[in-house]
């Protein structure tokens, strides 16, 4: 099973996982159109005008004290894993962290949930959603408070690879890469999940250059809460949908269609709602997109580039700070962050430096509440690296040693 781009890594990529289950500044401007608790219970087994700088040390940060205004004590930090391959997780990963140090320490795992690869939390932070990236896919609803499952429900297609909760708190959105589809459930008010409610299969347009079908890789709901986007990067598209937030139907609306070949994986919206950026796996670029929040219509821009140089270096996941002012972009092949200047109210971004990981393949990043820290889960080499973000400059700097985490592909910190 290939992913039209994502190469084979150590043996083995994450879609020949799921296959083998089954048996230089750069400028674009497009035209406009309640906190979960510190408490760590124990674990259970209830089933980013400077010229651009390339590969720029990430600067060591030095032991500090507690800053005014950032939370006291340990906070929890859940990791997502894959369990049926050599050397990985058991479940669901526990760890602490410190909101000043960034410094990690394990805290075991939530057994009982079969290759947990990414997670979300729901809006009142009391429920957490882990994908199973299995043929026969499925996701998984975890109790915050006590670490328990509270059960499992088919997504209806193969190789989940992507969750995210609706504003509202009442539907989990998923995607299923392997089967080109995205599902809909309904969430109860214990957090459980409830049958599915929706499926529907990316069928046109037709597949990509070197694509065999869709894969939807992320389902997000716009800022305006009004539209769910579903990124395939099989079909170089983005759907876009409304969702019947009394039935939890989708209708179709829109769709954005990139470069062919472009192989769209992760869609992130700038704070103020009318602009997003879409990472582009296979053809190596990011794209600034305009968004219409009454038709729901994206509209692409040009492609630019990452920063990383020639070839590609399948970039994974992009994420854009809450007062809109930098961007960041994990890129596995180079093994780095790189750094955008976020202009123009949203429409424009603008290549900063890219910064050395410190691990291997950086699938997934994702900020603390605070954002003063930035964390990425680095695959191939079991780490997590942590770094300080500068909230003035958005400049990155390391937290330290990485901590060990097995086949680590997501960090969701609290």
């Amino acid at each position: 099973m290939s992913s039209g781009g994502e190469p084979q890594r150590g043996g083995w990529s994450r879609r020949r996982f799921v296959g083998a289950l089954a048996a230089a500044a750069a400028v674009t401007t497009v035209p406009a159109p309640a906190p979960p608790s510190d408490a760590v219970p124990a674990a259970t087994g209830s089933g980013p005008s400077t010229p651009p700088r390339t590969s720029t040390p990430a600067k060591t940060a030095p032991t500090a004290a507690p800053s005014p205004g950032r939370p006291a004590g340990p906070r929890r930090l859940f990791l997502g894993t894959y369990t049926s391959v050599a050397g990985g997780g058991t479940g669901i990963g526990l760890a602490t962290y410190d909101a000043s140090t960034g410094s990690i320490k394990g805290a075991g795992a939530i057994t009982g949930v079969g290759d947990p690869s990414y997670l979300a939390l729901h809006p009142d932070g009391r429920t957490l959603y882990a994908v199973n990236e299995r043929q026969n896919g499925g996701v998984t609803a975890v109790s915050v408070a006590t670490n328990k499952v509270l059960g499992t429900r088919s997504t209806g297609g193969a190789g989940p690879c992507h969750l995210s909760v609706h504003p509202g708190g009442r539907w989990l959105l998923s995607a299923n890469y392997v089967s080109g589809n995205v599902a809909v459930h309904p969430i109860d008010a214990s957090g459980a999940l409830g049958e599915r409610s929706a499926l529907v299969t990316h069928s046109s347009p037709a597949p990509g250059p070197g694509q065999q079908g869709p894969h939807a890789h992320q389902f997000i709901t716009s800022p305006d809460g009004g539209h769910v986007l579903a990124v395939d990067l099989g079909t170089d598209t983005v759907y876009t949908y409304r969702l019947d937030t009394s039935k939890g139907t989708l209708t179709e609306v829109s769709q954005a269609h990139t470069r062919p070949g472009a192989g769209p994986r992760h869609l992130t919206f700038h704070p103020r709602g009318r602009f997003a950026y879409l990472a582009n796996e296979v053809d190596n670029t990011v794209v600034v997109c305009a968004y219409d929040p009454a038709s729901g219509r994206l509209t692409p821009g040009d492609p630019q580039p990452t920063g990383t140089g020639a070839g590609t270096s399948y970039p994974a996941q992009i994420l854009v700070t809450s007062d809109g002012s930098y961007a960041y972009l994990a890129n596995r092949g180079h093994n780095s962050l790189t750094r955008y200047a976020v202009e123009a109210d949203g429409a424009r971004l603008r290549l900063l430096d890219t910064v050395p990981v410190g691990g291997d393949f950086p699938r997934q990043i994702a900020f603390s509440p605070d954002e003063r820290l930035l964390f990425a889960a680095n695959q191939k080499s079991g780490t997590v690296s942590v770094f300080h973000v500068d909230l003035a400059g958005g400049e990155l700097r390391s937290a330290g040693a990485p901590f060990a985490s097995p086949v680590a592909v997501c960090a969701l910190p609290l």
